[in-house]
């Protein structure tokens, strides 16, 4: 059991630059592996086990990792204590669809402790969005004063925004342009806000806790009730491009002569590889991947089959150009591309190794997204403990915020 969550105080001393790096090196490595001990700390990060000791006492004291006894029998040695995440500390995700806008809260180690979807009838505004999230946010927040320290909130956005000022300059699925959507939250809340596309956190996400973990070069593609959007990781980082905009592999021309997509142009990806249009076969309404993936799983209809295969006919022509350009060692896909590989799952490999460049091909393997549907509340939350991440001790000492103004009532 973890022990009681102890205040901090304010007047904690601010650390040295190199003492703050080392403690943003060990939380990070908590935070991303779970649990480690203090061995395998000292060894991943070559400081020595003195200081290794010191630095995490501080942490200990700061309240954000706890240590336990060593699990397990049988070992040689002096045992090495166990240092975990704390759950206390926390951040808050936000993904706006077109069909609902999901609220999540994530602690330290990317544990989804509590997710709300909320429902929408209508696509929903920026400003509908952001009210809804204030809203749930504000029905949470007697639970997060009381028992966590919450670093921020991430929003997770299908479309491009600038990381740099949590701008939307186009989500042309919500019909979104221009919309500050970091800064219209921030001040509903009173709690710091940053926003990305959600493929490329997603991206992010499955390289740190699930399927592309120790996967320096892969490439991530999500398909959602928004569309379908990409995220590239190349040497371990998020490939961004000038404006923050890379990866919307969704957008990639598959068929000359397709039909017009929300962006403008004709034959993309998304146009011809749909999720309306399986759930539509299926028989089902609005709803997450897992009921299609069963629905479509126990058909035995012709159509259904016929759909599934042009599909992914599709999603090979576009992962055989990515494979091409990109040369990843891992394709990681998620929500409803998840499950057309795992109707098909050698349909892919199949169009790589006959379709795609030998060396390229030969070296890549497909995965599905492991995260499932937390996938978005965990990218979101990355983003959100960032700047926690970088200075644990500076984040560690404040205390949680007062909303800018009262949060608005829900809609849409």
């Amino acid at each position: 059991m973890m022990p009681p969550r102890t205040p901090v105080s304010a007047a904690a001393s601010e650390p040295d630059p190199s003492r703050r790096n080392n403690l943003s090196l060990l939380t990070s490595l908590v935070h991303h592996h779970g649990v480690l001990s203090r061995a395998q700390l000292t060894r991943q990060t070559g400081l020595n086990r003195s200081t290794v000791g010191t630095l995490i006492g501080q942490l200990v004291a700061l309240g954000l990792v706890y240590e336990t006894a060593p699990a397990g029998e049988g070992q040689v040695g002096r045992p090495s204590p166990e240092v975990h995440p704390s759950p206390s500390v926390a951040a808050l995700a936000v993904n706006p669809e077109i069909d609902a806008v999901t609220i999540g809260l994530v602690s330290l180690g990317g544990k989804v402790q509590k997710k709300i979807r909320f429902p929408t009838e209508r696509i929903p505004s920026a400003r509908e969005a952001v009210n809804i999230a204030s809203a749930v946010i504000a029905g949470m927040r007697s639970e997060l004063d009381a028992s966590y320290r919450i670093t921020g909130i991430g929003m997770a956005v299908p479309g491009l925004v600038n990381r740099d000022d949590g701008v939307v300059r186009h989500a042309p699925h919500l019909g979104w342009r221009n919309e500050p959507v970091a800064r219209m939250l921030g001040e509903a809340t009173g709690y710091p806000c940053q926003a990305a596309n959600d493929a490329s956190l997603g991206a992010e996400a499955e390289m740190i806790f699930g399927a592309g973990a120790g996967q320096g070069n892969l490439i991530y593609l999500n398909g959602g009730a928004s569309g379908i959007g990409g995220g590239i990781i190349s040497d371990g980082q998020l490939l961004r491009g000038a404006s923050g905009y890379a990866g919307e592999l969704g957008h990639t021309f598959v068929r000359s002569g397709g039909t017009t997509c929300h962006c403008g142009a004709t034959g993309c990806l998304e146009t011809e590889v749909s999720q309306s249009r399986l759930r539509e076969l299926a028989g089902l309404g609005s709803g997450d991947a897992a009921d299609l993936e069963e629905a479509l799983a126990s058909s035995n209809t012709a159509r259904v089959d016929d759909e599934v295969a042009r599909q992914l006919l599709y999603l090979g022509i576009a992962l055989r150009n990515a494979v091409n350009i990109f040369n990843p060692e891992a394709i990681v896909l998620g929500g409803f591309l998840g499950t057309l590989h795992a109707l098909a799952p050698t349909s892919l490999n199949q169009a790589l190794l006959s379709q795609a460049l030998d060396g390229p091909a030969g070296q890549v393997k497909i995965y599905r997204a492991a995260l499932g549907s937390n996938l978005m509340m965990i990218g979101a939350a990355e983003l959100a403990f960032a700047q926690f991440l970088a200075d644990p001790a500076g984040i560690g000492t404040a205390t949680a915020p007062s909303p800018g103004h009262a949060p608005a009532s829900q809609t849409g």
